[in-house]
């Protein structure tokens, strides 16, 4: 429950459902296990929600992890219904899309991130084809077809998802260095009229 004071009135309003979809028990994961879609992009409220509901789905959460990029800050611990939940953050191996949760049993989740500013519509037909068994497809590749997934950095600027089938330095949308002219490239040559005129 979320306590609001409205003139001088405390009002009880229940707090909004956990956006939450995961794979079919039992079944044969795809490359992500499921999707979540935060409200925000403050980890220190968004998480103590996600954690608790994986608990009592999935068997008690040991460790969660997250890139950095996405987040405002990523806390080091997080309370869950009477015990500590590990957080930290990982570049190099960690999805930009992504977050990985681990019970003590030794199980892990990939869970696709929906941005916070997603449509709904949108935030739906991702979570569904994430969840998918079938899926066989990359947080980032799912996110770029869908481009009313706008895809904020930690200070909320939005930046286009790169597609990862297409180099950055190949296209020119990314301005790599075929969009832009070559170091090697002297410029026009004189003609023969501008010779004359030196």
């Amino acid at each position: 429950m979320i306590m609001t004071v409205i003139d001088g009135a405390m009002l009880a309003t229940p707090e909004p459902a956990l956006r939450l979809c995961l794979a079919p028990d039992g079944s044969r994961a795809g490359r992500l296990d499921g999707a979540w879609w935060p409200r925000s992009h403050d980890l220190s409220f968004e998480l103590p929600a996600l954690a608790a509901e994986l608990d009592a789905q999935w068997g008690r959460v040991a460790r969660i992890t997250v890139n950095p990029a996405q987040w405002l800050t990523v806390p080091r611990r997080i309370p869950v219904a009477g015990h500590t939940v590990h957080t930290g953050w990982l570049t190099a191996v960690q999805g930009r899309h992504t977050i990985s949760v681990r019970s003590h049993l030794p199980r892990r989740l990939t869970l696709l991130v929906v941005p916070p500013r997603t449509e709904a519509v949108a935030a739906a037909r991702l979570m569904a084809e994430a969840a998918d068994p079938a899926n066989t497809r990359t947080a980032s590749e799912l996110l770029a077809d869908e481009p009313s997934a706008k895809v904020s950095d930690r200070r909320g600027i939005v930046w286009p998802v790169r597609d990862p089938s297409v180099s950055a330095w190949s296209s020119a949308r990314w301005g790599g260095p075929s969009s832009s002219p070559r170091r090697s490239d002297p410029g026009p040559r004189p003609t023969s009229g501008d010779a004359d005129q030196r």
